[in-house]
């Protein structure tokens, strides 16, 4: 059983990180991740990312990293999970710099949409919170489900349905 991954631990990995890629690039965090930074939580259990572009060096730096550090890093993002939400990009949160790897949170709207389709309980306080912070519109993310909706075909762990019906009551449930 890996250590619980708190804000200091995830700070002291960017670091890390950065020292030891050879090349620039972009990591964008999500789920637990996201939500320690922001203080929803104290600790996570992974580490989420996907990097795009892809550091030098990137993925032959996370085997040592992951020993050092004693935690779980997962490639994972939303778009693992459910379609690309449009603009996802540019609504994601830049969290710093450190070497020449900028990291970002992953667009909260996505990660909102994915933690309502997979609906653990820890996930949808992370929704309330993500709503309650101001960082998801309750419109805007029910425009941006709506958008993908004709795409969820493409995804056969979804559950279509369920998962419109979930963002519905979301999104028109008294604030």
């Amino acid at each position: 059983m890996r250590q619980p991954i708190t804000k200091e631990r995830i700070n002291r990995f960017m670091i890390e990180l950065g020292k030891v890629v050879q090349g620039s690039g972009t990591v964008f965090f999500t789920g637990g991740v996201s939500a320690v930074l922001m203080g929803w939580r104290e600790m996570t259990v992974d580490v989420d990312f996907k990097a795009e572009p892809e550091p030098t060096g990137f993925y032959e730096a996370l085997p040592p990293l992951k020993d050092k550090f004693d935690i779980n890093l997962e490639p994972a993002s939303p778009s693992d999970f459910i379609p690309v939400l449009p603009g996802w990009r540019e609504r994601c949160r830049f969290i710093g710099r450190e070497g020449s790897i900028d990291f970002y949170h992953y667009d909260f709207y996505s990660q909102a949409l994915a933690k309502i389709e997979r609906s653990h309980d820890r996930d949808r306080l992370d929704v309330a919170n993500m709503i309650e912070s101001g960082l998801v519109d309750k419109g805007r993310m029910l425009s941006l489900f709506q958008s993908i909706e004709p795409m969820l075909i493409r995804y056969p762990a979804v559950a279509p349905r369920a998962f419109a019906k979930r963002v519905q009551e979301i999104c028109h449930e008294d604030s």
